[in-house]
């Protein structure tokens, strides 16, 4: 198992935010994680990713125990992670944003030396391409459309060949078109990175997903293929409910 999340438990105060949540993701497997508003979806992102502590449990990736581990070193363990909000460099290129992101897996000897921009060219061209962006790559950022932002920033978290890529809510924002695009554009890394999504669209996330975990009120309401979930009358309950 690639990634398993076990009796993940997060409280704010008075507020218990995950209560015993669990998750196990497979080597390439795209794994969604659903549920209603407020039901703990980007909290147990963040607690895989390192940016919030459990309160209690274990997560552990790659057969070693991460639970204590930074964010910057389950990154060198081989996870990336890009939240809801955009964070490229909207006054740099699209070229720039990408060389930055493959420059931060580069040596500090390389780095002083100057030697990374010419050696990355082409890996650097090459992610434009695969995320439909080429043909914009000397372009600031900020003139890009909100989708493509989001197509920039999954590139660049791809950038340093991770083992599991986080997205919380990437289609957030984005139109019909876009998100049909996006659908397409992450299908190619399932070949070597696995994949954990948090999203409301649900017919986005059926359509790219092997497996669904469901979340209400911070529990594991129900997991397994999206046709085991589309049956599940608990789940079914829960959405009517919040409807």
């Amino acid at each position: 198992m690639l990634l398993e999340a076990a009796g993940i438990k997060k409280v704010f105060g008075k507020l218990t935010a995950l209560d015993g949540a669990a998750l196990t993701v497979g080597e390439n497997e795209f794994h969604g994680l659903i549920g209603p508003n407020g039901s703990g979806k980007s909290t147990l992102m963040k607690c895989i990713a390192g940016a919030e502590v459990p309160t209690t449990g274990k997560v552990s990736f790659v057969n070693t125990d991460i639970t204590a581990f930074t964010p910057t070193e389950r990154a060198r363990a081989g996870m990336s992670l890009k939240f809801q909000i955009t964070s490229v460099l909207p006054s740099l290129t699209l070229y720039d944003n990408i060389l930055l992101a493959l420059q931060a897996q580069s040596s500090l000897f390389d780095l002083v030396f100057s030697r990374t921009r010419g050696l990355l060219h082409d890996q650097v061209m090459a992610m434009l391409r695969q995320f439909r962006l080429a043909d914009r790559a000397f372009d600031a950022a900020a003139a890009l459309s909100h989708g493509q932002q989001q197509w920039l920033e999954i590139a660049m978290a791809l950038a340093g060949k991770p083992k599991l890529l986080l997205l919380d809510e990437p289609t957030g924002g984005m139109s019909l078109e876009e998100r049909r695009v996006t659908g397409e554009l992450l299908q190619p890394i399932k070949q070597h990175c696995s994949l954990v999504i948090v999203e409301h669209d649900l017919d986005f996330i059926r359509d790219i997903c092997d497996r669904l975990t469901v979340l209400d009120q911070g529990k594991v309401l129900a997991s397994g293929t999206v046709l085991e979930i589309q049956a599940n009358k608990a789940v079914q309950e829960i959405y009517l409910r919040r409807a």
